[in-house]
């Protein structure tokens, strides 16, 4: 008798985890047939960035897949939303899904923009936290870092990963040297909360431009950054502090471990 219930108990487990498995696939199978009832949308982005909101992300999904409520779950095409919402500038990341009450759930995750470049003629883009391009907005307007000057960058229509470029591209851009000037300056709260623009020179170099006074602060081309604005922290602190900042048009933080200084002419 003990020996029949020895194997009567492992018979007993595979037979209910087969009863799951059935009625596992049975929920499936009927949750793959329920109608799409409503989308739930949610928008991330950080402080400050609203490029989209969840309106506008209901309004392309449903423009772009007619239909959508009250076709079967089974039937929707789940990697084509999210591909479709990545494409959209200001979209860094899309993940879609399904609950078996036929909600579909889309989540899309804003790119940060660091950085606005403003070409010769006219037209511009954002540079993004994460190392992409992305296109200016009718309906938002960042307050970032602004770069200006004799710039031609190709990248006012289209997504770029600036760290992904190859060689060519790189050298005939200013955008990845651009890039790590603002990851600098927008990296420290001083620097993020004085400069609010840097301009390109004729050179080829970049000169920053403090929100207070009239300065034109040169670092060259971006190499050596952070290096350079500690000298520049140092002046302000032991250096300036003791004279009167307003006497200097320029800035030069190109020499080493000088600072030179240029009077302004009256």
């Amino acid at each position: 008798m003990n020996r029949f219930r020895r194997l009567l108990r492992p018979l007993a487990f595979i037979g209910a985890a087969c009863a799951l498995l059935v009625v596992l696939g049975f929920v499936e199978h009927s949750a793959r047939r329920t109608p799409v009832t409503d989308l739930q949308v949610e928008v991330e982005g950080a402080a400050g960035v609203h490029f989209i909101d969840q309106e506008a992300v209901r309004a392309k999904v449903l423009a772009a897949h007619t239909g959508l409520i009250g076709a079967a779950v089974s039937e929707v095409d789940i990697t084509a939303i999210e591909n479709d919402l990545r494409n959209i500038g200001c979209v860094a990341k899309a993940d879609v899904y399904h609950t078996m009450d036929g909600k579909l759930h889309i989540r899309v995750a804003q790119r940060e923009p660091i950085a606005r470049v403003i070409n010769a003629d006219g037209t511009g883009f954002y540079i993004a936290r994460d190392g992409s391009t992305m296109p200016l907005s009718t309906e938002h307007t960042a307050r970032v870092l602004v770069f200006t000057g004799p710039l031609h960058e190709p990248f006012s229509t289209q997504v770029t990963d600036l760290e992904a470029m190859d060689d060519s591209l790189t050298a005939a851009t200013h955008s990845l040297r651009m890039l790590r000037v603002a990851r600098t300056i927008v990296a420290d709260p001083l620097w993020n909360a004085l400069f609010e623009q840097v301009v390109l020179d004729a050179e080829g170099g970049f000169e920053l431009i403090p929100r207070v006074g009239l300065q034109r602060i040169r670092i060259g081309t971006g190499e050596q950054l952070a290096q350079r604005l500690e000298k520049l922290r140092t002046f302000y602190h032991q250096g300036i502090a003791q004279t009167d900042w307003r006497r200097y048009s320029v800035i030069d933080l190109r020499f080493g471990d000088q600072v030179v200084c240029t009077k302004r002419t009256l």
